[in-house]
């Protein structure tokens, strides 16, 4: 057949269908081109040869065959993806196929299956953004803290059921229904506010104490109905109805950041005790210290 292209070739130039000039001076690397620059076909479609010819120059379509560069079965012309690694297969377009839709081709992805929505990684695999193992997608409490455990939703796990994820409880195997702390410890019925100070002779909180009240606000609105006595108290120095005014308006002042943090008013009550109820000696400037103070008192 190829030489039959050859004959037809020549025949062709002694019928002045093609000229030497045309032949020689628009060679196509081995094969013959018409004044426009087009390939001349012979009779059966084939592209007439001239003597350059060899196989390393063959054009595909002209010996009856596709042109496909990457060798993937789709013809260039319709190639949407072309140069497509040896083996790897395509779709009707020449391009990579992407059985489960996640936008990473088959011979890319190391996590073949991921479900529709699911955002994945250059390798396909589902992205876990605060990597606690969990894919995103699965994933309940995303941002959990490095290094915490989690159950299969990516929440931290919190083995005593107390309210305080394992990796932050201070007291693990804590006993069912036990009302505990941010800490995950018991908590007692009277807590001293430890931290939460006032100017001299005023009821106005110090900046400090704003750390101590935020954390006792987070614990008690995990138990949204527990009652509270804010408890007020002074040393004896000074008149006693002034230091019983005194403590009532620290503890109102307490009551006031609390509830503006969330505990429901209704759950609170403030009380001021003056100097009725030391804990030390008022004989003492580390006793008087130590009297003055607010508690809370669960009931």
């Amino acid at each position: 057949m190829k030489y039959l292209s050859f004959v037809a070739y020549v025949l062709m130039m002694s019928l002045g269908l093609a000229t030497a000039s045309q032949a020689g001076g628009k060679d196509i690397i081995g094969y013959a081109v018409d004044s426009s620059g087009k390939l001349v076909h012979d009779n059966y479609g084939y592209c007439v040869r001239t003597g350059s010819w060899s196989k390393k120059h063959e054009i595909a379509s002209c010996e009856g065959g596709i042109d496909d560069k990457d060798g993937d079965g789709v013809a260039d012309d319709k190639d949407k993806c072309p140069d497509t690694p040896a083996s790897v297969k395509v779709d009707e377009s020449g391009c990579p196929l992407d059985s489960d839709g996640d936008g990473v081709a088959d011979y890319l992805d190391k996590c073949a299956g991921t479900p529709a929505g699911a955002t994945v990684n250059s390798n396909g695999c589902p992205g876990d953004s605060d990597n606690d193992g969990v894919a995103d997608y699965l994933d309940k409490c995303p941002g959990t803290p490095v290094g915490a455990t989690v159950d299969a939703s990516g929440c931290t796990k919190d083995s005593d059921g107390d309210g305080i994820a394992d990796y932050l409880d201070k007291c693990p195997g804590t006993a069912k229904g036990v009302k505990v702390d941010n800490k995950g410890c018991k908590l007692d019925t009277r807590i001293q506010l430890r931290g939460v100070n006032f100017g001299n002779n005023s009821a106005k909180l110090t900046g400090a104490s704003s750390a101590v009240l935020n954390e006792m606000a987070t614990t008690l609105k995990r138990y949204p109905n527990q009652k509270v006595e804010v408890a007020g108290h002074t040393d004896s120095s000074g008149a006693r109805s002034y230091n019983v005014r005194l403590s009532q308006k620290r503890a109102e002042a307490v009551r006031k950041y609390l509830i503006d943090n969330g505990v429901a008013a209704g759950n609170l009550t403030a009380r001021g005790y003056g100097p009725d109820s030391p804990v030390a000696s008022n004989k003492t400037r580390d006793g008087r210290a130590k009297n003055r103070r607010v508690e809370l008192r669960l009931k």
